[in-house]
C-alpha cells in the first residue's frame, strides 16, 4: 500500500494473486464435517470480513443467524429430509438411485449452523439501484454468502449450502421478522476431507459443463 497525493494506492503482487486463485480453486461445498467446535474468535473474524461485501445502494441487507438451539437445528434438519425425499421421487429409476447415494448436507454433523436472510424492508440505501431490479437486495446478500465462504476457507473452515429445505418453515421457526426472506442455510466447520473438485463431478453426478465457460461477445 502506497499513499500517492490524497490517494491510497493498494497493490497485489503475483505471489497474492496466485494464493488467492488457489483459495478459489479449493472452496467447495462441504458436507463431511468434523465434530470439532469452532473457535469464536475465527467464526467472528469471517462474520466481520462478509460485512465488507458490496450491496445495491449500500443497502447492506444482510441478517445473520447463528442456529444453536437443539430444537430449531432439528426443524432445520427434518425440512431437509422431508424436502430430500420429495426431491428423489422427481427422478426416474437410476438418477434417483444416484441422487440416493449422495450426501447432501451436513445439518447433523457440523458445529454451527448459519441462516442468511434478506430484510426486503430495510431503507438502507433508499432504494437506490433497485427501482427496476428489486431482486438487487437478494442479490446483494449472495455477495456476503461468497465473502463469508472464502473467508472460511482461508481460515481452513468448510461452508456447506443447504438448499434442500423450505424457507417459509426455516423463517417460522427461527422466529425472524415477517420482511426477512431467507437466502441461504449454512453448515460450517472443519471438513474431514479435503478435495480441490466439486463433490458433484467427484461422485458422478454432473461433470463441469464447458459451455459455461465460454465468453460472448455482442
Amino acid at each position: 500500500m502506497a499513499v500517492v497525493g490524497q490517494q491510497i494506492l493498494v497493490t497485489f503482487d503475483p505471489g497474492f494473486r496466485e494464493r488467492l486463485a488457489e483459495l478459489f480453486a479449493w472452496r467447495r461445498d462441504v458436507r463431511r464435517f468434523r465434530s470439532d467446535p469452532v473457535e469464536e474468535a475465527v467464526f467472528q473474524r469471517c462474520l466481520a470480513l462478509a460485512m465488507l461485501s458490496p450491496s445495491v445502494g449500500n443497502s447492506q441487507p444482510w441478517r445473520f443467524v447463528r442456529v444453536a438451539d437443539p430444537a430449531r437445528r432439528g426443524a432445520v434438519t427434518a425440512s431437509f429430509e422431508r424436502c430430500n425425499d420429495a426431491a428423489a421421487e422427481t427422478y426416474d429409476h437410476e438418477r434417483r438411485e444416484a441422487y440416493t447415494r449422495l450426501k447432501l448436507a451436513g445439518l447433523r454433523e457440523a458445529p454451527i449452523h448459519l441462516a442468511i436472510f434478506c430484510d426486503e424492508s430495510t431503507k438502507n440505501g433508499f432504494g437506490l439501484g433497485r427501482v427496476t431490479m428489486p431482486e438487487m437486495l437478494r442479490y446483494s446478500v449472495v455477495t456476503a454468502v461468497h465473502t463469508f465462504w472464502l473467508a472460511a476457507r482461508a481460515h481452513g473452515l468448510g461452508v456447506g449450502w443447504v438448499s434442500i429445505i423450505e424457507p417459509d418453515c426455516v423463517a417460522s421457526h427461527l422466529d425472524v421478522p415477517a420482511s426477512w426472506r431467507l437466502v441461504a442455510y449454512l453448515c460450517v466447520g472443519y471438513p474431514v476431507e479435503e478435495h480441490d473438485d466439486p463433490e458433484l463431478v467427484r461422485h458422478g453426478w454432473q461433470e463441469r459443463d464447458e459451455t459455461a465457460s465460454v465468453l460472448l461477445e455482442r
